[in-house]
């Protein structure tokens, strides 16, 4: 018995230290390396909890912050300095991100993202709708110094255009805001250097491509995923009544 199964064992020893051991260890190798390269890249994303709230004074950002937190209507004025929350999300209560509110102001804004975009792990950019049309040029420079911004680039937080004040008769449409924007930072990557530097001003390498080379600038050709949602946050019924956030809601619920 032992000598008819010695010339099956010899052929098995001889196949073990063959090509196909070889080929098994480095498709073991690969799938350990790929592995481990999940895990940091969720373990970076993962320790980002922060969804910053951006856009120029008077778009109802704190207004905005301030109904996601409490539900409640409260007056409010221009920020001069950040707001930060705790935000758990009522489908989950184990689960929630931190919500920062950033100054507006032409003069603080940059200044105030710069230090809390590597904490990102989404950005709600909020937009005046019943302004949008004669604030279009200063919504869409300040989200073009956003999206070429190298740290944002790195990271690709999912964004948000957040199309405020829906309640008012002459808001434009989030489909309407999406084109304007999408023309506007096509005409501004043609008429500027799209170099990735920081907010502070420092290069960090070369030059950034806002959107595909040679062809017309669509918010599908950015790294992160972005989003238009229609939303109140002072409501139909003003101050006694309730917020429309129930896009904004769900969309916090996603990307927690």
């Amino acid at each position: 018995m032992a000598g008819g199964l010695e010339p099956h064992l010899a052929a098995l020893r001889r196949e073990l230290g063959g090509p196909a051991v070889l080929s098994v260890l480095v498709a073991l190798i690969a799938v350990a390396i790929t592995f481990l390269l999940w895990r940091f890249v969720q373990g970076r994303k993962s320790s980002r909890k922060a969804v910053l709230l951006l856009g120029l004074c008077d778009a109802g950002k704190t207004l905005l912050f301030a109904r996601l937190l409490s539900g409640r209507y409260r007056d409010t004025q221009t920020s001069i300095t950040d707001s930060s929350a705790v935000y758990r999300l009522s489908q989950d209560k184990s689960t929630n991100v931190t919500l920062i509110d950033l100054p507006g102001h032409e003069s603080l804004r940059l200044q105030f993202l710069e230090r809390f975009k590597a904490a990102a792990r989404a950005i709600v950019f909020v937009v005046d709708s019943v302004a949008f049309q004669r604030e279009v040029k200063d919504v869409a420079e300040f989200l073009y110094q956003v999206l070429v911004d190298s740290t944002v680039l790195r990271n690709a937080p999912a964004l948000l255009i957040a199309c405020n004040k829906q309640d008012v008769t002459m808001a434009k449409s989030a489909k309407l805001i999406q084109q304007q924007l999408e023309k506007e930072l096509n005409t501004l990557r043609v008429t500027r250097s799209a170099a990735p530097t920081s907010l502070d001003g420092s290069a960090t390498g070369g030059p950034a491509q806002l959107g595909k080379k040679g062809k017309d600038f669509d918010f599908s050709q950015l790294p992160m995923k972005v989003e238009f949602v229609e939303c109140s946050a002072r409501g139909s019924k003003g101050e006694e009544g309730e917020a429309d956030l129930e896009a904004l809601q769900k969309w916090l619920v996603k990307v927690a």
